[in-house]
């Protein structure tokens, strides 16, 4: 084995440093739907029943404070949620813009999910439409930004770079 300076070694441990933290920045923070809720506060204290507004087939929502509260930390962070898609943006080729939900069926006629526990999407892959049932890994960057849709209130933007089902 060939003898090596301290030079040449320091080198070869920025280097190793190096690819490893590159590597670690493309690794995304895998969350639960409990992430998204400040730590602190119990997932019990942010929903409640709402009405449902039968004139407009709708269901209106009711919220305590604990709802509409962000988890800050995750502003900017790259992250992996698994989830349900409920179609906002639906073209020939698929959908591009949605809410990501925590249970499936999420939307203006079941009671929806808190501000804090919807997130949403827009990817500039469309996802099949084929596919909307289906849970899926949605992977991006993550702001917490409250976005006002048709749909719902959604607490949390992510900008999509990949999709795939989600395997139990």
């Amino acid at each position: 084995m060939k003898n090596i300076d301290r030079r040449t070694a320091l080198h070869m441990l920025v280097g190793m440093v190096s690819v490893a933290g590159a590597a670690y920045a493309d690794t995304p923070r895998e969350l639960e739907w409990e992430d998204l809720i400040p730590p602190g506060v119990p997932y019990a204290e942010i929903i409640d029943v709402g009405t449902v507004d039968l004139e407009n087939d709708v269901w209106r929502p009711v919220y305590d404070a604990n709802g509409t509260k962000f988890n800050e930390a995750l502003d900017g962070a790259f992250v992996r949620l698994p989830g349900f898609i409920v179609p906002i943006e639906l073209g020939p080729d698929g959908v591009t813009e949605f809410l990501l939900a925590p249970y499936a069926g999420a939307c203006i006629h079941t009671p929806p999910p808190p501000p804090n526990q919807l997130v949403l999407v827009r990817s500039a892959k469309p996802w099949p439409a084929d596919d909307l049932w289906d849970p899926v890994w949605v992977e991006g960057r993550m702001r917490a930004q409250p976005h006002s849709t048709d749909i719902a209130e959604a607490g949390y933007f992510l900008s999509a770079t990949s999709m795939e089902i989600y395997e139990w």
